[in-house]
């Protein structure tokens, strides 16, 4: 099957039901379709970080291309996925508002990392990827009195996201500096992205 370029009638398939990453794709003008699969996210026990966010995108992009019948139209499919770290720690979303709040103490005052990896394959063979990274990003949260910190988490921002705050929102007045990409942090490293797609020729006469 030939290689085929993301046009308006060939979008690319985005594997996953993240409003922050169809966002972003949106705002470069990027014609996509969503297709969301199940996998397993529970972290194995002695996993790694990395070793899990590496399993995880394997494992969503196997998702995703077994169902390739349904999306025949798709030049590419893109998988990702987004974890908050603290040392060898996952940082998870919360539980709940009082979940959300103890997250944000940890964090509060402190350096944190977050990384997200992707995996871009064409339709010539959606299983194999032709272009997968990890890309990271150092974020660093001011320090917070709590009740300041309980009011934010109480917005109920926070709870469908690890570390419970939203870069993109309200969540932004507790982020002192970033280091690295700031699209990383809402969810997919937007240059790199499009740098994996251009150079696989999957992207032509962009933008």
């Amino acid at each position: 099957m030939p290689q085929v370029s993301i046009t308006s009638s060939s979008p690319l398939c985005l594997g996953s039901a993240s409003p922050r990453r169809k966002d972003l794709l949106n705002g470069l003008g990027l014609p996509i379709r969503v297709v969301v699969g199940d996998v397993d996210e529970e972290p194995v026990r002695g996993e790694s970080p990395l070793d899990y966010l590496n399993r995880v995108v394997t494992d969503k992009l196997s998702a995703i291309a077994c169902r390739a019948e349904t999306f025949p139209e798709c030049a590419a499919l893109l998988v990702a996925d987004t974890i908050v770290r603290t040392e060898d720690r996952i940082i998870g979303k919360p539980r709940d508002v009082e979940g959300a709040l103890e997250l944000l103490q940890l964090l509060s005052g402190r350096e944190h990392i977050v990384h997200t990896r992707y995996a871009i394959a064409s339709r010539c063979d959606f299983y194999r990827p032709l272009a997968s990274r990890t890309v990271t990003s150092k974020v660093y949260l001011r320090k917070s009195p709590v009740e300041i910190l309980r009011r934010y988490a109480s917005t109920g921002e926070g709870l469908d996201k690890a570390g419970a705050y939203a870069v993109q929102g309200i969540g932004a007045f507790l982020v002192e500096r970033i280091e690295g990409s700031y699209s990383n942090v809402v969810g997919l490293p937007v240059c790199e992205v499009v740098s994996d797609l251009l150079g696989n020729e999957l992207l032509r006469d962009f933008p």
